[in-house]
């Protein structure tokens, strides 16, 4: 399965919705196309919605993410968290480190 990323930014925060499955052969197309993203110092709030699997690369990904906007003096947030993948943020501890949540919000705490 594909990934689709939709982004949608503001002067201050970007906000970007994901659908399909995090992976191998998808996680490079993420990293493609949200690390200019996460480079320019907004903060990020990705919505995981409509992600229906992701792997160890995924995680992988989205660290190098989160890396990428603090030290661009952003944040990064991930929400609608299936229980799945939020499980997954959190046996990996991932979650002590990356802020998470199974709900919608409209920005970044």
């Amino acid at each position: 399965m594909n990934l689709s990323i939709n982004a949608n930014q503001t002067d201050e925060l970007v906000q970007i919705d994901l659908a399909g499955e995090i992976d191998a052969y998808t996680a490079p197309k993420l990293r493609e196309q949200l690390m200019p993203l996460a480079e320019e110092g907004k903060s990020m709030t990705v919505s995981l919605k409509d992600v229906s699997y992701m792997d160890s690369t995924g995680l992988g990904a989205f660290v190098g993410l989160l890396k990428a906007v603090r030290k661009n003096g952003g944040d990064m947030k991930l929400v609608n968290l299936s229980s799945r993948l939020e499980r997954l943020f959190n046996i990996t501890g991932l979650s002590e480190i990356i802020d998470i949540s199974s709900k919608s919000e409209g920005g970044v705490r």
